[in-house]
């Protein structure tokens, strides 16, 4: 199957299937795994015993290590007549949730996913692809808590051709950038970061400051961990800090980058952290600044370098 109209025909066929069964959590709603999820992503908030964070909904029904698929699960479905067809990478590119109430300790889930949309082919930085978007509901025996719409693009990874330089005799793979013409992987931007890459634009380094209570916060998002309150406003930071912590990435190739690169998680003087590309040999507690490179009109990308006075 590799033409368009029969794609489209299996994904309709899919999506008229509706609902797959539901699938039951694990495990019910426990305190040691809230806790865990709390540290992992340093939210200190005191309030959460007893209930368990809304955004840690998906991660009580996640099949584990060696989960497996069960025959009916949407994605799966077309995750596999898209492989068929020669689309055999993926990469998630967006999800929405909303929550209907908090989740109590005790409570056992189960979740149901129903295909959605399937849009393609597309071209993107990435390849050709298809973007893939599901549905899935979770419960508390009949009473919905939670959804989730969640996109994937499978797509057809894009070939860098083999340098003729490089050795047949090297054990390592030659570093290859990505052709030219590919663009660099674009940030989403939405009504929560828009503030933000006007910011770039600008040249701030602006971070997310609760209207209601002043706490600062990276990434931005809607509603304050702390307060509650929906009025987000920013400060502009100085744009110096630390490295906290950093990866070397190697592969696989980004459109737009050359490998390696580095990747760093920067604690800022105002206490946030915020990822970026560091330019340099990277140490942790490193003293950097930020950096404002403009790609386009639209575009401007903070990245970090070694501050020349520290």
């Amino acid at each position: 199957m590799t033409d368009k109209a029969a794609i489209e025909k299996e994904a309709a066929r899919i999506a008229e299937q509706g609902e797959c069964a539901p699938r039951l959590a694990r495990d019910p709603v426990n305190q040691p795994m809230i806790n865990n999820w709390l540290e992992a992503i340093g939210d200190e908030h005191p309030g959460y015993t007893g209930t368990a964070p809304p955004a840690m909904v998906q991660v009580w029904t996640m099949a584990g290590l060696h989960g497996q698929r069960t025959l009916d699960d949407p994605l799966g479905a077309m995750m596999s007549i898209l492989d068929e067809a020669g689309y055999t990478s993926v990469v998630a590119t967006n999800s929405d949730q909303t929550y209907h109430r908090y989740l109590k300790v005790g409570e056992h889930l189960s979740v149901t996913t129903s295909l959605e949309d399937v849009t393609g082919p597309k071209r993107t930085g990435l390849g050709e692809g298809w973007f893939v978007t599901t549905r899935s509901t979770w419960w508390v025996g009949d009473e919905a808590v939670a959804e989730m719409r969640f996109r994937v693009l499978k797509f057809k990874p894009a070939h860098a051709p083999r340098p003729e330089t490089a050795s047949a005799q090297s054990s390592t793979p030659a570093v290859q950038p990505a052709p030219p013409e590919v663009q660099a992987i674009r940030p989403s931007v939405n009504r929560d970061t828009e503030y933000f890459w006007e910011g770039t634009r600008q040249g701030e380094l602006r971070i997310q400051r609760c209207g209601g209570c002043g706490l600062l916060r990276h990434p931005p998002g809607p509603m304050c961990p702390e307060c509650g309150a929906t009025k987000p406003k920013y400060l502009v930071s100085e744009g110096y800090g630390v490295v906290y912590s950093y990866v070397v990435h190697h592969h696989p190739q980004v459109p737009g980058k050359q490998t390696p690169f580095v990747i760093a998680l920067i604690e800022l003087d105002e206490g946030v952290r915020m990822l970026g590309e560091l330019d340099g040999v990277p140490s942790v507690g490193q003293r950097v600044e930020v950096v404002f490179t403009k790609v386009d009109d639209d575009l401007t990308m903070p990245s970090w370098r070694p501050r020349a006075d520290r």
